[in-house]
């Protein structure tokens, strides 16, 4: 299908922003979106980038009642030499394509979606920021939008994208963050959507997520929903910890998301030689390394923050300091190593930089 382009007026572009330094994250968007529209009986239709608006949807719009959402977290990164890149784009459109069928919804056509995600940035490219740790976010997402009431995949649905320029995911930028394991309150469990991005995941880890909050934590560290024993994730990223030698992470399970940053530091760290075990690690199990000084690093992974190193944690009313507060060696080093991969500022030995001006 032709992507059909509509250009914003002058009167509908936004004022961009002018200090790279305050951007945060996910508040300013830009002058155009794109939507793709689908109906059982006709498939997609009517791919078109156009100025950005207000969505308008049915009261009984079906995702407004029985939770079918899901997206999609990526980014756009602009070189010294003003060129811009995509990481791994074509994972993040597989994996909502996986998204999608769990929830019963229509896959998008990956050459449509990444043609899209390409003119959309492009059209938009000088939102992109300049600055060191900035990028533009890409939020693609897809709703059921059906007018109906009654608990059945819907006929009609929405695809679209938005971009906006970001700063630092964690207000802390890339120092270590305080998580707070959550041991009353769950987020998913096998056979559910967990290891899907779907918008009821992250419903469901409000509650948990304000507690730690208003107690000065960062993030949560969830456990599984069975024994309340084993390690999953965190809130918005992977859990990695480096024990003696060996970099060591939940395997997934059905209930932990795969993230595209997680699967590119673990094969990063098998490139530099570093033992990385995916198995089942259980919170006895850190603590007891943590007693016995084995444990060296705790770090998260995500789109958002790329490498996130973890300083405290709290758990069973108690904090733990990890590597007395700093950042370790290797969190260090692989955040490094994918910022400057991700920027075209070194090569790229496993193809994940994708050059698109």
């Amino acid at each position: 299908m032709e992507i059909k382009i509509i250009k914003a007026s002058s009167h509908e572009m936004k004022q961009k922003p002018t200090d790279e330094s305050k951007l945060g994250f996910g508040k300013v968007f830009t002058d155009h979106f794109f939507t793709l529209k689908y109906h059982e009986d006709l498939g997609w239709y009517d791919p078109t980038i156009e100025p950005y608006r207000i969505l308008q949807l049915d009261p009984t719009a079906m995702c407004l009642h029985y939770g079918q959402e899901i997206f999609e977290g990526m980014k756009a990164y602009r070189g010294k030499d003003d060129s811009i890149y995509l990481f791994r784009p074509s994972e993040n459109i597989k994996r909502m394509n996986m998204s999608a069928e769990r929830l019963c919804m229509p896959n998008v056509d990956p050459d449509l979606f990444l043609d899209a995600v390409v003119k959309l940035v492009l059209i938009d490219k000088d939102w992109i920021p300049h600055g060191e740790g900035t990028s533009l976010y890409i939020r693609p997402t897809m709703i059921a939008t059906e007018a109906a009431l009654g608990v059945h995949p819907a006929n009609e649905y929405l695809f679209f994208i938005v971009i906006g320029p970001v700063g630092a995911y964690y207000p802390e930028g890339f120092g270590p963050t305080k998580i707070y394991v959550s041991e009353q309150y769950v987020r998913s469990v096998r056979g559910g959507t967990g290891y899907c991005k779907a918008g009821g995941n992250y419903a469901a880890s409000l509650y948990a997520s304000r507690i730690a909050q208003q107690m000065g934590y960062t993030q949560v560290l969830w456990l599984d929903a069975i024994e309340r024993k084993y390690v999953e994730e965190v809130g918005t990223s992977n859990i990695f910890f480096v024990i003696g030698e060996e970099l060591i992470t939940p395997a997934l399970s059905g209930a932990i998301l795969g993230g595209i940053t997680r699967d590119s530091v673990i094969h990063m760290a098998k490139h530099w030689g570093v033992p990385v075990i995916e198995r089942a690690v259980s919170m006895d199990e850190i603590m007891d390394a943590a007693a016995r000084g084995t444990l060296k690093e705790i770090f998260a992974s995500g789109t958002a923050a790329i490498v996130s190193p973890v300083g405290q944690i709290y758990y069973q009313d108690k904090e733990h300091v990890i590597n007395g507060g700093r950042i370790g060696t290797l969190t260090e080093r692989l955040y490094n190593e994918i910022l400057q991969i991700q920027y075209g500022m070194k090569e790229d030995p496993f193809g994940w930089r994708v050059k698109i001006a």
